[in-house]
C-alpha cells in the first residue's frame, strides 16, 4: 500500500520527532488507541511520521491524547493529516525567502520649531497688531 492510498480521515501526522525515532516505538505509543493500518517514519529529512488507524475515531482520540506528549525523547506535535504537502508540487527543498520590502522614503525633517505655543486657546480675543497708541 503506497502512502497515496491512505485514508486522510484515519491518518495522523506526528511531528517534532528525534532523527533516531524507530517505527516500533511509534507503533507502541499509538496502538493503545486502536488498531493501526500503517506507520511510516520519514528518514530523509527525519523528524516526522504518519500513522494510519483503521477507524477515524481512534485517530481523533490519538490526536487529542498525544499532542504535546513525550515520545522517543522529544515532545511531539500530533494532528490530523490534511493531505497537502508542505513543499508543494515543485519538490526539491525549501522555498527561497521572499524579497525584502521596498525602502520607505521620508521627507526631510524641518529644522525650525513653531514659535507659537499650541496650548493657547483659540477662543481668546486677539490683540491689535498696531503697537503704537493711536493719537488724534
Amino acid at each position: 500500500m503506497s502512502r497515496r492510498d491512505w485514508s486522510f480521515d484515519c491518518k495522523v501526522y506526528v511531528g517534532n520527532l528525534n532523527s533516531g525515532a524507530a517505527k516500533h516505538e511509534i507503533e507502541a505509543a499509538f496502538n493503545k488507541f486502536g488498531p493501526l493500518r500503517n506507520v511510516w517514519v520519514a528518514r530523509n529529512p527525519p523528524g516526522f511520521a504518519f500513522v494510519e488507524f483503521e477507524d477515524s475515531r481512534d485517530a481523533e482520540d490519538a490526536v487529542r491524547a498525544m499532542d504535546g506528549m513525550r515520545v522517543c525523547g522529544s515532545r511531539i506535535r500530533v494532528e490530523m493529516s490534511h493531505g497537502r504537502s508542505r513543499r508543494g508540487r515543485g519538490g526539491g527543498g525549501r522555498r527561497p525567502p521572499p524579497p525584502p520590502p521596498p525602502p520607505r522614503y521620508r521627507s526631510p525633517r524641518r529644522r525650525y520649531s513653531r514659535s507659537r505655543s499650541r496650548s493657547r486657546s483659540r477662543s481668546s480675543p486677539r490683540r491689535s497688531l498696531s503697537r503704537s497708541p493711536v493719537r488724534r
